[in-house]
């Protein structure tokens, strides 16, 4: 009886979705889809960093698997990045391989340090018109990335590239049972092959490696020279990386309504890149397009389709690298076009949209766009955004403090009352709304409806206590909030106001 008892008392511990095999099918071909749309990518990213596409392909492979299980974000897919590349290219040029890869593990511990300070919280301050134009530039990008594959190619090609995009538009409507972009590649890799049509290859980018990673520390001088020329890079590494990383896991929170540990995923960034760096790899961040096509195009959830991306990346380049060499660029090129379209979100762009919107909230937008596309770099977009919302919303509040004043029955006393925030910007007007030339020897001012938030809307507050004090009259502040009290009374009289 008691053995009865406490079965039925022990909580049943949950089964994961992924062991579903309706889910397990498409974990399966979701990360197989990506493993194949990786390997052109990771290759490219490898030859704009200046090393050899193994770096790339090895780097794709860690990121992969281990963010997969350190991660906060199910489905996000983490592997070598154009934006990393740019970030570590000029050392790997400069100074080698090694120099790179020691870059990237400490790069590595800075986000992992970062995580443990919190800086995910940062992610509240990313206003949502910075996140759509981070995405329609992101789909931009991602388009103008496949135009070199469409220029100088046999005609063939282009033929190529309709069939595949027909398939990935038609097929869904039909059946979901396979994902559309698995479907396209298989199709076209089969026409292409058996009838001997002659097109670029994933084989033409690159030669893929032939044995796996190995684990090994960088062979560089451990000095404070040598941390002193690879910290720099080292601190790009991880701030471009976070901030791509965070504002894709924030994009897919929106698209699959679920919620994600932005901390955990901080943390497992930085794990995944000391992985990355051990064996030897260029480092990575989240890549929106191989997210994008496992998330919206295949219908991953889990962490399975990340953990498996990894693996079939490393079994398709290094057990069957000849397959995948046949596998036409056309076909890929297809998948990162309709990725690149569904990326985008129309809806921002609409006439009518435009219309209902604040000017300034179409401006951070367009801000974020054109930075982006201009530098190629997401994460300067992000920041010249998230600037020009802080600049439009400060000159938004600057004017929003409103002061009224009644005077006393007796006419002995003037009450002001102050109704706004005080800061930096709205506290510059609020000096000029009193009249210190009529107003009687007393004047009261009431901030039960204010709140003072720094130390220029304190000296503004000292400064009109000054300019009644020259006139002769006393001046009175009450109702200030506790915060507000508390700066007031740490810094008024303190700031060299009128002297």
């Amino acid at each position: 009886m008691s053995s009865v008892l406490s079965a039925v008392s022990r909580p049943r511990l949950s089964r994961p979705s992924w062991l579903s095999p309706k889910v397990f099918r498409t974990e399966v071909l979701a990360g197989l889809v990506v493993a194949l749309a990786l390997i052109p990518e990771a290759i490219s990213f490898s030859i704009l960093a200046g090393v050899d596409p193994r770096v790339g392909l090895f780097a794709s492979f860690t990121m992969a698997v281990t963010i997969a299980i350190c991660g906060g974000r199910p489905a996000m897919i983490s592997a070598a990045t154009g934006a990393i590349a740019l970030v570590v290219a000029p050392l790997a040029k400069e100074h080698g391989l090694d120099y790179l890869i020691a870059a990237v593990i400490l790069g590595g511990a800075i986000q992992v340090l970062l995580a443990v300070l919190g800086v995910a919280k940062l992610m509240r301050f990313i206003p949502r018109s910075v996140m759509v134009g981070f995405v329609n530039a992101l789909a931009i990008l991602i388009f103008a990335a496949q135009i070199p594959h469409l220029l100088g190619v046999p005609w063939l090609v282009y033929p190529l590239v309709a069939v595949a995009l027909a398939i990935m538009v038609g097929l869904p409507r039909l059946t979901r049972a396979v994902p559309a972009p698995l479907v396209a590649i298989v199709v076209l890799t089969v026409v292409t092959v058996f009838a001997s049509v002659a097109v670029p290859t994933v084989g033409d980018e690159g030669a893929l490696p032939d044995s796996l990673p190995t684990l090994g520390l960088p062979q560089i001088p451990w000095t404070m020279d040598t941390l002193t020329l690879i910290a720099p890079y080292a601190l790009g590494i991880a701030l471009v990386g976070l901030m791509e990383s965070l504002m894709t896991a924030k994009l897919v929170d929106d698209i699959t309504d679920t919620p994600s540990s932005k901390t955990r995923e901080s943390w497992g960034q930085g794990m995944a890149n000391i992985v990355t760096g051990f064996f030897g790899g260029m480092g990575g961040c989240a890549m929106i397009g191989q997210t994008m096509i496992n998330v919206k195009a295949s219908g991953a959830r889990t962490r399975l389709s990340t953990f498996l991306a990894g693996v079939f990346l490393l079994v398709l380049v290094v057990a069957l690298g000849d397959v995948v060499a046949v596998i036409p660029m056309a076909a890929l090129v297809a998948v990162m076009v309709i990725v690149a379209v569904s990326t985008f979100d129309w809806h921002s762009v609409a006439p009518k949209t435009l219309k209902r919107m604040p000017y300034g909230e179409t401006i951070v937008m367009v801000a974020t766009v054109v930075t982006t596309l201009a530098t190629h770099n997401l994460a300067i977009g992000v920041v010249v955004g998230v600037l020009t919302a802080m600049v439009i919303f400060a000159r938004r509040v600057a004017h929003l403090v409103e002061v009224t004043s009644v005077l006393d029955p007796d006419g002995g006393t003037r009450i002001y009352s102050v109704h706004g925030e005080l800061f930096f910007a709205s506290s510059n007007d609020l000096v000029g709304q009193f009249d210190y030339a009529n107003d009687p020897e007393n004047v009261v001012i009431d901030m039960t409806h204010a709140h003072v938030w720094d130390a220029s809307s304190v000296a503004a507050l000292d400064a009109i206590t000054t300019k009644y004090a020259t006139r002769g009259k006393t001046v009175e502040i009450i109702e200030l909030n506790t915060p507000s009290a508390r700066i007031h009374d740490i810094l008024a009289g303190q700031l060299g106001v009128g002297h």
